[in-house]
């Protein structure tokens, strides 16, 4: 590939790869590690919380519950909150998808941001501080590569009653994300099938995004197809019937896209139990236990 981009570019071969916009690249024998360890170091020194004490979760359990009163206090320093809130998602987006749905919670309050919002900024420096190691680990496997997709979605939001759409994908079982999202969903659900059904259709939408790229990447159709797991059956059934009837006839056009597409056979859904779809933690908090268990596969440990 270098040789072939080489004919149609200047470029100058500087070897392999070792940092690239503040991501390390730790390349082993079959492994490659990706890290930000000394980013997140200079994030914690600029906010001041480089002797902070650690946290093992991106944020407590009572997120969802915390009320914002007009009679709280707004941030003097606006800015401040949207340069750490901005350093998080980069951090997010790059090399920690533990922290998506956090992260996701903060960027909605960029405007008018309080107090609370920024406690909840910092309890992620702390969570940083104690998983700063944490790394995407790629490991060479004689596993053929396979699309895996995992969709869940929070019905009603505490605020606002829109649900939160999240997925992920990796391309092997055992294997890291190479993928993840927590969107806010653009209507309302009027029920928890509703919002599995429209967050399905999301997560449709990536995988076919990742498996024309796939195909660019490698010139091949060998990955020709997603599996993607998902713990409501209602939503399965209302996917592999389309039939209008009462409860969905008002559902935009737009999210029955999936319909054709498991027609087509390029995507397949499969059942998965809550506590098996890693994709819970895209939604929302989730206890220490579970965080580490859904951790070691979303980072390929």
């Amino acid at each position: 590939m270098k040789e072939s981009l080489g004919d149609k570019f200047r470029m100058k071969d500087l070897g392999k790869i070792s940092w690239y916009l503040g991501i390390q690249f730790v390349c082993d024998d079959n492994v490659i590690k990706m890290n930000q360890t000394k980013y997140v170091e200079k994030i914690l020194e600029k906010f001041g919380m480089q002797h902070c004490k650690p946290a093992y979760t991106p944020c407590n359990m009572d997120v969802n519950k915390v009320c914002i009163s007009s009679s709280e206090s707004k941030l003097a320093d606006i800015n401040m909150y949207r340069g750490l809130v901005g350093s998080l998602i980069y951090i997010m987006t790059c090399t920690r998808p533990d922290l998506c749905f956090i992260v996701t919670k903060l960027s909605q309050n960029m405007t008018n941001p309080t107090t609370s919002h920024l406690t909840m900024a910092k309890h992620v420096l702390r969570y940083l501080k104690g998983t700063i190691d944490q790394c995407l680990t790629f490991k060479k496997s004689d596993e053929s590569l396979n699309l895996i997709g995992y969709c869940d979605a929070d019905w009603a939001n505490a605020q606002d009653r829109r649900s939160i759409t999240g997925y992920s994908f990796q391309l092997s079982s055992g294997g890291p994300l190479i993928s993840w999202k927590t969107r806010k969903q653009r209507t309302v659900a009027l029920s928890t099938c509703e919002a599995e059904y429209m967050a399905l259709s999301a997560a449709t939408q990536e995988a076919k995004f990742l498996l024309q790229l796939l195909e660019d990447m490698t010139g091949s159709t060998s990955i020709n197809s997603c599996t993607i797991h998902c713990d409501n059956q209602g939503a399965i059934k209302l996917v592999e019937n389309p039939v209008q009837h009462q409860r969905s006839k008002h559902i935009d056009i737009r999210y029955h896209f999936i319909r054709i597409e498991v027609q087509r056979g390029v995507v397949q859904l499969n059942y998965v139990p809550s506590d098996q779809n890693i994709a819970d933690m895209f939604t929302k908090p989730v206890p220490k236990v579970k965080l580490c268990d859904f951790s070691k596969v979303i980072m390929g440990v």
